[in-house]
């Protein structure tokens, strides 16, 4: 089968439904008409970020996806909509830990597809939806994830043990997906595909529409039971399908320990991970040379010598070849081991890309006895003959299922005649497929779809509201706590407001409807030049504003605090602006040029991402208004995290932020001097004083500061001359092969202010970079820098790692100063 969109107009109207629109569609249709063929040509084909699920391990390997609990982990048992129940209790804070690679691909998708839709609950798909609004938006359907459910709701129906539907029965009026709540409330959109591709009979058609439609006339049933011969013998390439697995089982090893030829044994085998539920043959397969056997997957090679349900007889069996001969055809086929793989989602971290990765492969002879075989197993195969006993049938959509195998009806044998009430059919499905088949999108309804889509996605890329109000909560909670926060970032947090409100928030209203206005004419934006100006003029105003005014706040601003639970709060909401920022900032500039549904969706996803959290302290400078000399009270502040990170201590317990800043601003120069500091007393004062008065005395001495009293724990060595060119001694001492500790100790200084004077003398061209670091970190760190274009320390440390200290990241940027 190798239909295109264009040769179908369902197809085709399917394809542009999904790629213009962010509408949610059950593709539906008779058994045949491709949906599968369907699924696989648009993952090749689509742009959006696509994660494929299945309900089981079997269907997740065919539809080439993953199962639906494994991706949203969920458990095996019913689940109860809690998100849709006002008094319902709180989920556990154990649920959900996703890692932060599933988070972003939940968080960046664009389209879910579901696979065989009418074997999922609806509780089950409720679960999703509460997953994905959890992660996403939570007042959006699916988190305003577009999803895609193809299936045929005349087969398989979801499986309900009795008690699991007693847990459900409060919430549910039955157990179809369509039953859920989350369509319900927000129904999708259904295109039911019309051309069947299994069978050509129109007679057969029409007779596997009756049954499907539940309008069977007693002439359809005659027409059924013509095809029941009595006493018939199964005969080389039938099949019988069975409603249960004992009795193909039986029918199998009853025919199989007939055959007077040895038994061989295929071992599969099993690489990397590929859970056993999901095996698609079995690990153990045993075969005879004369046995009837069916080819349970397609020839990927060029000759497509067989297919899914094809049927043969085992011609002789050598090594590992299995030699297959069809009935109608000269030559036998050679049957070795192929792989079938399973596949996990992941993160491209090159190009933030969702990629379908193999993490395991099982390889088997594609061959399995084939005498009988179950209706539920046989859905989506195809038979040339078979035996069917219908009447055994339990459940919904069986014995339709089992009818559709066929290709023709002079190729079907019914075990016993049809009986109208084995022909089990549900009056929700019924109900719902009518309903549903009126109201199916048209040409018409899809233009006027993939309108409101752009006119969603413009308003989102200039829509303010979240940042505003992001920043607005964060200045109220500065305020406060502003007696015990200390630094510049309310101040710059109030300017930045001022600014923001008319430049940016004000604007975005008025231009609101100046868009609303252009979009009523009725034509999308590739059809309208003066919409599309005027979206690539205000992304570029708006882009070139925020780019103004946020950094200062997230890069710059400091908020020092003891309190643990303040300095959380601050610390989260700065880290949900700069994400709200980098979506806003990323998304603007890639409708510079012209506003797309594909470049902007690209932009939103990878904006989305999240990246690996930065360590908790850093150790770059930090500007700070918590003190008259920002620079000591920087120094001081990487010493008390260095010091509380080394005794594994609240950085509290070392000194507070308040006394760092009285320290800053006082500035003592003895013991004496340091106990009249409010927060230091005498254990603190024994245990650290010297070290304080250390870091203290090296600002003043590196600014020229006059100091009258220095009590020092380490004093300076007795007749050292006082040079207010220290760097250069430092340099000197270096050049005499002393070693970092070395020249401390003996000029009385701090390693830290030693690796200072010696990243200067790099920066100054008086020490080769790389008798201070090793070339190859050295290069790494350029590279990087360069690449990147990024200057702040933290950001180069982060990236690189702990691999990399910030003393060899300060000797290479140096040295990348000295050489222009």
């Amino acid at each position: 089968m190798n239909q295109t969109y264009t040769s179908n107009p369902q197809l085709e109207l399917a394809y542009s439904f999904l790629t213009n629109t962010g509408k949610n569609l059950f593709l539906t249709g008779k058994a045949g008409t491709g949906k599968t063929t369907f699924l696989k040509n648009l993952r090749d084909k689509t742009f959006k970020r696509m994660v494929v699920v299945a309900p089981t391990g079997v269907a997740a390997i065919n539809a080439g996806g993953v199962t639906i609990h494994s991706f949203f982990q969920l458990p095996f048992g019913p689940q109860v909509p809690t998100h849709y129940l006002t008094d319902a209790p709180k989920q556990s804070a154990g649920m959900f830990r996703f890692s932060r690679e599933k988070l972003n691909i939940i968080r960046s998708l664009d389209l879910l597809v579901i696979d065989e839709i009418s074997m999922v609950r609806a509780d089950m798909l409720d679960a999703i939806d509460g997953v994905l609004r959890r992660f996403r938006n939570k007042k959006l359907p699916f988190g305003g994830v577009q999803v895609l459910m193809i299936g045929d709701l005349q087969q398989l129906a979801p499986v309900v043990k009795d008690s699991d539907w007693e847990i459900l029965r409060p919430y549910y009026a039955g157990p179809f997906f369509f039953q859920s709540k989350v369509l319900q409330l927000h129904p999708a959109d259904t295109i039911e595909l019309k051309h069947i591709y299994r069978q050509s009979d129109d007679r057969f058609i029409n007779v596997l529409n009756e049954i499907r439609e539940n309008r069977i006339s007693q002439q359809t049933i005659d027409i059924l039971n013509s095809r029941h011969i009595k006493g018939f013998n199964q005969s080389e390439g039938y099949i019988t399908l069975c409603s249960h697995n004992r009795q193909a089982d039986s029918i199998n090893n009853q025919k199989l320990q007939a055959i007077p030829s040895s038994p061989i044994k295929f071992e599969a085998e099993v690489e990397g991970d590929f859970p056993e539920f999901a095996y698609p043959n079995d690990s153990k397969l045993i075969l005879k040379t004369g046995a009837q056997v069916m080819f349970i997957k397609n020839d990927l090679s060029p000759e497509k010598l067989y297919y899914n349900g094809k049927i043969g007889r085992i011609q002789s069996i050598d090594d590992d070849t299995v030699f297959v001969e069809c009935e109608g055809e000269d030559d036998l086929i050679a049957v070795e081991p192929v792989e079938w793989q399973n596949y996990k989602y992941s993160l491209n971290p090159k190009t933030n890309e969702i990629e379908e990765s193999i993490v395991g492969k099982y390889r088997q002879i594609p061959l399995k006895t084939a005498w009988a075989i179950t209706i539920h197993k046989s859905q989506g195969l195809t038979f040339e003959r078979a035996i069917i006993d219908a009447n055994a049938a339990f459940a919904h959509g069986q014995v339709y299922v089992a009818l559709s195998r066929c290709k023709t009806l002079e190729g079907m044998v019914l075990s016993s005649p049809i009986e109208l009430q084995s022909i089990i059919s549900s009056q929700d499905v019924n109900s719902f497929i009518a309903a549903s088949s009126k109201n199916q999108p048209n040409a018409e309804k899809l233009h006027q779809y993939k309108l409101e889509y752009e006119r969603e996605l413009v308003k989102d890329l200039f829509g303010f509201e979240t940042l505003w109000r992001r920043m607005i909560y964060l200045e109220k909670h500065i305020r406060e706590n502003e007696s015990v926060i200390f630094g510049t970032m309310l101040g710059v947090l109030q300017k930045l407001l001022e600014s923001f409100k008319p430049t940016i928030k004000d604007v975005a209203t008025k231009f609101d409807a100046q868009l609303h206005s252009l979009f009523a004419q009725g034509k999308v934006v590739a059809d309208n030049p003066l919409l599309n100006e005027r979206i690539t003029k205000a992304s570029r105003y708006f882009h070139s504003h925020l780019e103004q005014l946020v950094p200062p706040l997230i890069n710059n601003a400091s908020a020092d605090t003891d309190n643990a639970a303040i300095g959380k709060i601050i610390k989260e909401q700065i880290s949900r602006i700069e994400e709200e920022y980098t979506i806003r900032i990323n998304c603007l500039k890639a409708c510079f040029e012209e506003f797309t549904i594909e470049s902007y969706l690209n932009a939103r996803s990878i904006s989305s991402i999240e990246k690996a959290k930065k360590p908790k302290r850093q150790r770059d400078k930090v500007e700070s208004s918590a003190s008259k000399n920002p620079e000591l009270y920087s120094r001081l502040r990487q010493w008390r995290d260095d010091t509380a990170d080394e005794l594994d201590l609240p950085v509290y317990m070392v000194i507070q932020t308040k006394t760092m800043a009285a320290l800053s601003d006082v500035m003592p120069q003895s013991i004496k001097e340091l106990s009249k500091i409010k927060g230091l007393g005498k254990v603190k004062i024994n245990r650290w004083g010297k070290d304080i008065l250390n870091i203290i005395r090296d600002y003043c001495i590196d600014n020229n500061i006059n100091i009258q009293e220095l009590e020092l724990a380490n004093e300076r060595t007795k007749g050292e001359e006082k040079s207010p060119n220290y760097i250069a001694q430092t340099i000197e001492l270096f050049k005499k092969d002393l070693s970092i500790q070395e020249i401390a100790i003996k000029r009385g200084r701090s390693i830290s202010t030693i690796e200072e004077h010696l990243v200067k003398g790099v920066e100054f061209g008086e020490i080769e970079a790389e008798k201070l670091v090793d070339s190859s970190k050295i290069n790494r760190i350029k590279m990087w820098y360069m690449e990147n274009n990024r200057s702040q320390l933290s950001q180069v440390k982060y990236a690189l790692g702990d691999e990399y200290s910030y003393f060899e990241i300060k000797v290479a940027l140096a040295a990348m100063k000295w050489e222009g």
